[in-house]
């Protein structure tokens, strides 16, 4: 009887085994694209993100990666997504964006602030996006381990198709998110920023550095609203005239905004913590003229950095609170970061070369097209595969001829 058991104990552990393979090896159907090769922006002109600025409006501090308690037996948060909301009015918070993983989670008390918004991702990698605006509600097709840059931009395809605007979250944090992999990868609009302890945003400028344009927002993927380690650590100041969404969507496509890296002020001490919140050193001008740049700050910086190409140091300057620079025509783009002496960190939106008698803004460099042999020739592996595992599962199961003969 125990052997029964036991041969049954290690059926069922190989055939679940067998079974996960089986559903990564399906769910690994891609296209197989031909990637463009990355092209530096460039052009006689110079994109200005903060072109459309307007100080009425400025600035509204924001946070689009927020997780709340949801019905249901999965949860990220013990929080319900009033208590969340509620949880950052005293840090000076405007507008919060509810992102729980793979379900739509409506604004608690107003439509007009639901982005309509979730984090797309079941896989092993962590690979999410943060949708905005899902006009078909949850896309549940996911490659459940999309270790190819294929698969991962049919995945941007599908979304796009049918969202408002998409987010490639936490890169940094992603497994296997490789150099050339983000050289490859396109059609998302937004970078999130500044994920895990480093303060430096070195894939955002290898995407930027390959013709990959987009916008930046760093946000503190909340999962613990009563650490006061994890909410009110990263953040976004947008020029928008109120936190409706089509107002939000409207500046978040339009560029006019910073994103910021906040030290855990008071450490624990949660009075201080919502006291230097609200004080928080901020961008009083920015903008460009001709070729130069400029940016000024209402405290003054430990240092304020220009980034360009590759990641390369353009100018920096100590101990104030503004910098301006002209920027060769032969570079591709500047970004601007303001270091603070307490920790805290400003990261703008980069300022890029672009023809604007053919286009509004820097490309994103998105054309990929099909390798039609090569994606019939690897659909056509995976599926052998499949089968050949579906094979290994019957098997398992499938009663040996010793078994018939003892039953005779």
């Amino acid at each position: 009887m125990t052997k029964h058991i036991v041969k049954y104990l290690f059926k069922g552990l190989v055939t679940a085994v067998l079974v996960a393979l089986c559903a990564i090896v399906v769910t690994s159907i891609s296209p197989i694209y031909d990637f463009a090769k990355p092209e530096p922006f460039s052009g006689p002109d110079l994109f200005n993100p903060y072109r459309n600025i307007d100080t009425a409006h400025c600035w509204k501090r924001a946070n689009f990666h927020t997780h709340t308690r949801i019905e249901g037996p999965t949860n990220e948060c013990e929080l319900w997504p009033e208590e969340v909301i509620a949880s950052y009015e005293p840090y000076g918070y405007d507008i919060v964006t509810l992102s729980n993983h793979n379900t739509l989670t409506a604004h608690p008390s107003d439509p007009l602030l639901d982005a309509k918004a979730y984090e797309h991702g079941y896989n092993l990698l962590k690979y999410h996006k943060l949708v905005f605006g899902a006009k078909d509600g949850v896309m549940l097709f996911d490659h459940l381990l999309p270790i190819f840059a294929s698969q991962r931009q049919w995945q941007i395809d599908l979304l796009t198709a049918k969202c408002d605007i998409l987010q490639l979250n936490h890169p940094r944090r992603t497994p296997l998110t490789t150099q050339a992999m983000l050289e490859r990868l396109s059609g998302y609009e937004i970078m999130e920023l500044d994920s895990g302890k480093t303060t430096e945003n070195e894939y955002w400028d290898t995407a930027l550095s390959a013709g990959h344009y987009s916008f930046g927002l760093a946000n503190d993927d909340l999962h613990y609203p009563d650490s006061s380690s994890k909410i009110a650590v990263r953040c976004n100041f947008l020029c928008t005239p109120t936190a409706n969404y089509l107002d939000v969507l409207h500046t978040l496509r339009d560029g006019c905004y910073y994103s910021m890296r906040v030290p855990d002020y008071g450490s624990g001490d949660w009075s201080v913590k919502q006291a230097k919140n609200r004080t928080l050193p901020r961008i009083t001008d920015i903008g460009s003229k001709g070729d130069s740049i400029y940016i000024s700050l209402s405290d003054r910086a430990r240092r304020i950095v220009i980034y360009g190409q590759h990641h390369t140091t353009l100018a920096e300057i100590g101990n104030s609170n503004s910098l301006s620079y002209t920027l060769p025509t032969d570079e591709p783009y500047a970004r601007i970061v303001a270091e603070f002496e307490d920790g805290a960190y400003i990261y703008t939106n980069p300022f890029a070369r672009y023809d604007s008698s053919t286009s509004d803004r820097p490309t994103n460099n998105s054309t990929h097209t099909i390798n039609w042999a090569l994606t019939i020739v690897y659909n056509i592996v995976v599926l052998f595969i499949a089968l050949l595992v579906i094979t290994l599962i019957v098997g398992v199961w499938r009663p040996k001829k010793r078994d018939y003969d003892r039953e005779k």
